[in-house]
């Protein structure tokens, strides 16, 4: 995403330089305002768009937690159905940001905070009214762990980037998102989706539901850890050259 924006800036520079060389050094207000819209348009590219719509459904999950947890089936289908159609959307903006060569800098800065806002609000409901695991019970603990790894990871991960791209290039080549972070993600997504989906009993097998949203929910948490710690090793290998 970053190398796209890359692109992006050095595309503008080109567009700059060419359109200098024929036109005065001052433009027209006709052209000025060609030029702000020109900006306005590689700002809100469609990636950034669905980013954004992303960022506007956290709200909307929060808002549906009430009959969701009154056990209405329609607020059990809403609160599943907006974490679907953000999981989606996670795939389809980076899909046609580098298909369409739409990357921006904004929106590689916004599309991780839209996914951690969205895992964080799930994650939390949760852990508000945890789930009955078959032949274990309604476990306190069982979604705060994984809930507390996950969340934490994230915060730190934040917090390290930012610093490292505060440093040098090669510190920020180390903090790169890597195939496992990707796994990390998918497996989140897909663990949230079936224990959100799982609270309705209309549902077959429930039974077989839950466990495996919980196994794949602690395996997403595992991946976190780990993928913190293979970060942390990259950026300490940079720092002792």
């Amino acid at each position: 995403m970053s190398d796209m924006g890359s692109e992006n800036k050095i595309d503008d520079v080109g567009w700059y330089n060419h359109d200098s060389q024929d036109q005065p050094l001052s433009a027209s207000p006709s052209m000025q305002i060609h030029n702000q819209q020109h900006q306005h348009s590689k700002f809100l590219t469609l990636p950034t768009v669905l980013t954004l719509g992303r960022v506007a459904a956290v709200p909307l999950l929060v808002a549906s937690t009430h009959p969701f947890y009154a056990d209405s089936w329609w607020g059990r289908t809403a609160t599943t159905s907006i974490f679907i159609v953000a999981a989606i959307t996670d795939w389809l903006d980076g899909y046609l940001a580098r298909k369409m060569k739409l990357g921006t800098a904004f929106g590689a800065f916004l599309d991780p905070v839209a996914d951690k806002l969205m895992v964080a609000a799930a994650l939390i409901l949760l852990c508000s009214r945890p789930l009955e695991v078959a032949m274990s019970g309604e476990v306190p603990w069982l979604f705060t762990v994984p809930a507390t790894a996950i969340i934490g990871r994230e915060i730190t991960m934040s917090a390290v980037r930012e610093w490292a791209a505060s440093r040098n290039s090669k510190l920020l080549e180390a903090v790169a998102v890597n195939n496992l972070g990707k796994w990390k993600t998918a497996t989140q997504m897909i663990s949230l989706t079936i224990l959100l989906a799982a609270r309705d009993s209309s549902l077959e097998g429930p039974g077989i539901l839950v466990p495996s949203g919980v196994i794949l929910l602690y395996i997403s948490a595992g991946l976190s850890v780990w993928s913190l710690a293979v970060y942390v090793s990259k950026i300490w290998k940079v720092l002792l050259k």
